[in-house]
């Protein structure tokens, strides 16, 4: 190596597909110095990674900033357009030692992008942040094409946790440890609700999931205060009650039925009509403190039938349950009138839309 300045990185050596790479700890405060993305401007096929999606980065900065003791993020992966030396600490213990980068090589993020992001934004917000440090694994570059082949095979097999699993385990979400709870306290969803996937097979023995579970029960509390246990001791009645009026949903805990056959025929254990009865109850509770369980009791009287005219264009669009946003609040409507509940300004527009047929209404 020469004699230019050069970055001096501890790091350990290792070999993949028989080309060396090197893993070490960067202070947080070099991220945004010495590590670049390609400018956005440049054509997809000249650059060597997505755009930077700038909406994603002040929620992953505020996730660091108010997590000091908590947050962590993954290796950041970058290639070097320089050569690279390496200077073990030992002959005997040749696989840990110096990196030596030159100062004038451009570092090239190929995976972790948002996460750098992230860390410029996070340091703005607390300087504090500068000496803490996330590993980084260095790649010599050998040219655009090597560095696009990487994108695309670290992101290969990259898959997103269902939202279940994520839920279950995130211990930040007060909404979240109080769904957990519900599902292992409230009678209805008892033994009854997928932890860990966020759809379910045709011949599961569950009826609901947690992340519909989630979504219902974040509606339903929306005016709550941030106590959870009056929010948990809230939601407990109302969807103790709401199983009161479906019957289908004991029988299914009993084995009296099985779940994959109320699943087919009939709509209430889907997401969208969960989360539809979740708004409908808010509205329910706000207008009706004192007499919502009676009036509650309209659930019993609905067609919950999956082929009824009823949810034709409101909870199933093209023969399949829909949970786009118009569709659980279409949904609510139907519910919302049978409980002789007002629906709010843009409820209406929706619905008037519906009945003019600007939505598909095909089974």
């Amino acid at each position: 190596m020469d004699n230019t300045f050069h970055y001096a990185f501890p790091a350990i050596r290792g070999v993949q597909a028989g080309r060396e790479y090197y893993v070490s700890m960067c202070p947080l405060r070099l991220i945004p110095k010495i590590f670049l993305f390609d400018e956005e401007e440049l054509t997809p096929e000249l650059r060597s990674q997505r755009t930077l999606n700038k909406a994603r980065i002040p929620e992953m900065a505020r996730y660091i900033t108010e997590h000091p003791d908590g947050y962590v993020f993954s290796a950041l992966t970058a290639s070097v357009d320089a050569d690279l030396e390496f200077e073990p600490v030992s002959q005997e213990n040749d696989r840990l030692g110096v990196l030596r980068i030159p100062m004038s090589g451009t570092f090239i993020i190929n995976d972790g992008q948002h996460r750098r992001a992230a860390i410029e934004a996070a340091l703005n917000l607390n300087p504090k942040l500068a000496d803490e440090s996330i590993a980084v694994v260095f790649f010599s570059d050998i040219g655009l094409a090597r560095s696009q082949q990487m994108f695309a095979d670290l992101n290969r097999y990259a898959i997103r946790p269902s939202t279940s699993i994520s839920l279950l385990y995130d211990h930040r979400d007060k909404a979240a440890e109080l769904t957990r709870r519900l599902v292992l306290e409230a009678e209805p969803f008892r033994d009854l609700v997928e932890m860990e996937r966020s759809t379910l097979s045709a011949r599961s023995r569950r009826l609901f999931t947690l992340s519909a579970i989630y979504q219902a029960t974040n509606a339903l509390l929306v005016d709550a205060t941030d106590d959870l246990e009056a929010g948990l001791s809230t939601a407990k009645a109302f969807w103790e009650e709401v199983a009161k009026q479906l019957p289908e949903w004991s029988q299914v805990r009993r084995g009296q039925i099985p779940a994959s056959e109320v699943r087919q025929d009939l709509i209430h254990s889907h997401a969208v009509v969960l989360n539809a009865i979740g708004k409908s109850g808010a509205a329910l509770l706000r207008e009706a403190p004192k007499d919502w369980k009676k009036r509650l009791k309209a659930l019993s009287k609905i067609d919950w039938s999956r082929n009824s005219p009823t949810w034709a264009g409101r909870a199933v669009v093209g023969g399949r349950l829909s949970k786009a946003t118009q569709n659980v609040i279409l949904t609510a409507n139907y519910i919302k009138k049978s409980m002789d509940l007002e629906l709010s300004p843009e409820d209406r527009r929706i619905e008037d839309a519906f009945q003019r047929g600007d939505y598909e209404r095909s089974t």
